[in-house]
């Protein structure tokens, strides 16, 4: 007998899965008609070094950041819904820089550098909106049309050598998709929909964001770099530990993980299906219980997951008044969670409607800015009216002390970041170098590092 053959061969690098039912086996099972980029794949082996923690921590690759990415890459800056009227206008603040995005007397959007050409003025504070008829400097009154031409300045006699051509606002590359406002700072970045790549197509017909309106904003402090918060949100293996509360009901080592592009990820977990760690024994009455969606008994030969989308259909479309009879029970019910770079996800899902962006505190490595907003459905035809204001919560404020937030699932992202600060203390004391990732529950997190990279070294 030759050892050497009958041993089991190892599976190649990223190529193993948690045995058992796989997020596609389960969305297939409910038997429905479903989008195709639903049950898409798309997933690569791409290494398995270690991500170093000064790339967390060192005010040098801050200052990379800056330059070799921010400055040159497509980011969220607002929703659409956010200036609905001429004269409408709210900043956008990345390190150094702030945006005036500003809609005009002919309903075009524009975004300028929020510096004035006399002496540098921010000529609107930074995280600020409103309504103005000319966008003028609070410190000399200098003043702008919306459409960024130079209409007035006090005591013009001595400033002979200000041409009105040459002092136009400097404006900023601007685009729109799905209802977002994005901005690049680079002059010469390609379109945005390249960077959008397939997203723009996965989230067309019934996943359309711009069908969408701002239900609920929060922003809160994190204690931690932009790029660790971020991360806690792209993947799953956290939900053993971290919400061993939701074992029973929700998927978790067996979630789907999908690298559609350099600048475009996934993950799909799914609930209402006990998670492969989940030891105990119940019922699918005692599923349906857990799963907290409605009071009452499991209809005969009905499960868990079927009737909570049924239910849950019942419930957001009796609410919103848009008719949910389409979507299917994935659709309803799971975590599909999409990232977009740099520091974007979006969810395509009815039940779970978030909107995450991670931002870097001013120029400090420790502290970053989480926006989380709830996109809500709303009948076609509806006008676009001001959203509500961000609720602003400190590093020490629970998620569900915001008025309108709900409390049970503030708990739970309570659960996402209150390991952060934890984790950032590990990364300045570690004798590690580095975290070591899976080669496919985190692989998002790979592919968001060599992106990053990309970036950097075309810089």
């Amino acid at each position: 007998m030759n050892l050497e053959t009958s041993l089991p061969i190892p599976p190649e690098p990223g190529a193993a899965r948690c045995p058992g039912p796989s997020t596609r086996d389960i969305i297939l099972a409910d038997g429905q008609d479903v989008p195709p980029a639903l049950i898409a794949e798309a997933y690569s082996f791409a290494g398995d070094a270690d991500i170093a923690y000064d790339r967390y921590t060192s005010s040098d690759f801050v200052a990379r950041e800056f330059t070799g990415m921010w400055a040159r890459t497509w980011q969220w800056a607002a929703r659409e819904e956010h200036i609905p009227e001429a004269g409408d206008y709210i900043t956008y603040d990345i390190g150094p820089w702030s945006i005036l995005i500003v809609r005009g007397d002919g309903e075009e959007i524009r975004a300028y550098r929020n510096v004035c050409l006399h002496r540098g003025t921010q000529l609107k504070r930074s995280d600020s909106s409103g309504n103005a008829v000319e966008i003028r400097c609070p410190f000399h009154g200098w003043r702008w049309s919306l459409e960024g031409e130079l209409e007035h300045l006090p005591c013009r006699w001595d400033f002979p050598h200000v041409k009105d051509e040459e002092f136009s606002l400097p404006q900023v590359r601007m685009e729109t998709w799905g209802g977002f406002i994005f901005i690049n700072l680079d002059p010469d970045a390609r379109p945005l929909i390249e960077q959008l790549g397939p997203l723009a197509e996965h989230f067309a017909g019934r996943w359309d964001l711009s069908d969408r309106r701002i239900a609920l904003h929060l922003q809160k402090e994190l204690p931690t770099n932009w790029k660790a918060a971020q991360e806690a949100f792209l993947e799953a293996y956290h939900v053993y530990e971290t919400h061993a509360q939701a074992l029973p009901t929700a998927s978790d080592a067996n979630a789907q993980y999908d690298i559609f592009s350099d600048h475009v990820t996934r993950f799909i977990h799914t609930i209402g299906v006990p998670s492969p760690h989940f030891t105990g024994t119940q019922t699918e009455q005692e599923l349906f219980d857990r799963m907290r969606v409605a009071p009452g008994v499991l209809p005969e030969g009905r499960t868990a997951r079927s009737y909570a989308a049924e239910k849950m259909r019942e419930q957001i479309s009796e609410a919103t008044g848009v008719p949910l009879d389409m979507y299917s029970d994935s659709e309803m019910l799971d975590s599909i969670e999409y990232h977009l770079f740099p520091n974007m996800c979006l969810f395509s899902g009815v039940s779970l409607p978030m909107i995450y962006r991670f931002r870097p505190i001013g120029n400090d490595p420790s502290r970053s800015l989480f926006d989380l907003m709830f996109l809500k459905l709303v009948p076609p035809g509806t006008p676009v009216e001001h959203p509500p204001e961000p609720v602003r919560l400190t590093v020490e404020q629970s998620y569900a002390e915001a008025p309108g937030m709900n409390p049970g699932l503030g708990g739970v992202y309570d659960q996402d970041t209150d390991n952060l600060a934890l984790q950032y203390q590990g990364f300045l004391g570690s004798a590690k170098h580095g975290q070591t990732l899976g080669n496919y529950q985190e692989a998002r997190i790979r592919r968001f590092h060599q992106t990053l990279d990309d970036y950097l070294a075309g810089a």
